[in-house]
């Protein structure tokens, strides 16, 4: 009689390590998952959150904004490794100099993820919990459909943010503001 083995789980660095499918793909509790490519709202938000960000932090010399769904370890045994739509780590996050092409053990202080047509809240909160849980110390979450912004830090219940509400995040990055809607404009 014939069993079917189980498929091992794969390690951050094996996950690394995988050939480029040709589409997104993350790595959950060890296990390979497929993401949906993202249509194009999706792809112009990222752009707009990523823009927006990477210029008040650059002008200040504050860190590194990186983008493309950049892998970030989540949890380690077994491994998560989530691709974060925009990310913001400072230099004392991750110093100044070349950037590594592996995955590291930097965790970034700042992760925007925006919702595309096919994800789920609960799908949403528990990637907004291993970011936090992992020392991330602010998740946004952009709803294109809404134009709305969600805020979650590890100390206080989360906020929705409307189109017209200002976006600030003073323990992070003092002196960033922007109207939500920006990031849809």
């Amino acid at each position: 009689m014939a069993t079917a083995s189980a498929t091992p789980l794969l390690t951050a660095e094996e996950f690394a390590n995988l050939p480029d499918p040709g589409f997104p793909q993350e790595l959950v509790r060890g296990r390979v998952l497929d993401m949906p490519v993202p249509g194009p709202r999706h792809g112009y938000v990222c752009s707009n959150a990523a823009g927006i960000l990477r210029d008040f932090v650059k002008s200040r010399g504050l860190g590194r904004v990186m983008g493309n769904d950049t892998g970030v370890i989540t949890e380690r045994g077994p491994d998560t490794v989530r691709g974060a739509d925009v990310s913001f780590y400072s230099f004392a996050r991750f110093p100044k100099g070349a950037l590594p092409a592996a995955l590291g053990p930097q965790i970034p202080e700042l992760i925007v993820e925006v919702r595309s047509p096919s994800d789920r809240w609960r799908e949403i909160h528990e990637k907004v919990s291993e970011y936090l849980k992992s020392g991330v110390l602010a998740v946004v979450v952009l709803d294109p459909a809404a134009e709305t912004a969600h805020l979650w830090t590890p100390d206080d219940p989360p906020r929705a943010l409307a189109a017209s509400d200002e976006f600030a995040l003073p323990a992070i990055l003092e002196g960033f503001r922007v109207r939500v809607g920006e990031f849809f404009e």
